[in-house]
């Protein structure tokens, strides 16, 4: 009996950034999958993951984007959390179990804002045991589920932004902008511990991304509708593979500068600047790469595209 060779799938070789709104319930991973599978996309990844249990902005790049994912990676974030008060859990979101219940104090403005103070400016934060940080090879949280607990440094953050947008009996809504490496979950169960009464999440949302914010972004619902159309449609709404390096300045160079500068040489041109990153693009305005300003003046080449976008 012939066997059925099984022909594999031929991926896309895309470039882009979608802005996906990721959904309640699904890992960051999960979602990354299903938008690559919509695609029919060679090459993708997410920037920055989200707990199953949060929502909201998840930069999905494609292709060449994913050169550039550190930008992302490193940049400032926003959140919207709903915090209980008066209970603590084992993982301080409501995916735990209750640990330890305590009567909420009764508290004046004054009072609140006096506890939310000392939670702006620069911090030092311990990472939580259910975070998605690597302990030899292997995730938090995944050794917090097998009992296992093991030392982690501080880090330092900054909260440049701590804003109480709504107070029920039981419950606090906060807005948080802050850098990268913040953990909202472990900031709000300190503030619960300030407040001497314990606090977990029970909602997260992340509003913004270095330059993205939320209103950009697309549901997966939205991306299977669009989806039904073909591949045109669904690359219209891709971003460039430099958007989320906009605010770096732009450099035209011309057909003769560009073509040394593709074969690995720092070259002149009009209107660089002193120093640091440099978005470069070709005569026809097509987007070749990142640079940096040298020693000597020159622009570097720092991280090219294959093919320019």
């Amino acid at each position: 009996m012939a066997t059925v060779k099984q022909v594999k799938k031929i991926r896309r070789p895309i470039d882009g950034i979608i802005l996906l709104d990721k959904p309640l319930g699904m890992t960051s991973n999960h979602a990354l999958q299903h938008v690559k599978r919509l695609y029919n996309a060679e090459k993708a990844g997410h920037t920055g993951s989200l707990d199953p249990l949060a929502t909201g902005l998840l930069p999905i790049c494609f292709g060449e984007a994913t050169k550039y994912s550190q930008h992302l990676l490193d940049a400032d974030k926003v959140y919207r959390t709903k915090m209980r008060l008066g209970q603590k859990t084992t993982t301080a979101d409501a995916e735990g179990e209750v640990t330890l219940e305590r009567a909420i104090p009764s508290l004046i403005p004054a009072d609140i804002e006096r506890v939310l103070a000392q939670f702006r400016g620069t911090l030092q934060q311990i990472p939580s045991m259910f975070s998605a940080l690597k302990k030899d090879g292997k995730p938090l949280y995944e050794l917090a589920r097998q009992g296992i607990e093991v030392e982690r440094e501080a880090r330092t953050i900054q909260i440049y932004r701590l804003d109480l947008l709504n107070v029920e009996p039981l419950f606090w809504e906060l807005e948080v902008a802050c850098s990268k490496g913040t953990y909202i979950r472990n900031l709000v169960e300190d503030i619960g511990e300030a407040l001497g009464c314990g606090a977990h999440v029970v909602e997260l949302r992340r509003l913004a991304s270095g330059p993205f914010q939320l209103q950009d972004d697309l549901t997966l619902d939205h991306l299977r509708e669009v989806a039904e159309h073909g591949f045109e449609a669904l690359d219209a709404l891709l971003l460039a593979p430099w958007a989320a390096m906009a605010d770096k300045p732009k450099i035209t160079l011309t057909e003769n500068t560009t073509y040394y500068l593709m074969q690995g040489q720092p070259v002149r041109a009009n209107g660089l600047p002193s120093a640091g990153e440099v978005l470069i693009f070709d005569p026809e305005q097509r987007f070749l790469g990142l640079g940096v300003m040298n020693e000597d003046g020159l622009l570097a080449p720092k991280r090219l595209l294959k093919t320019q976008k």
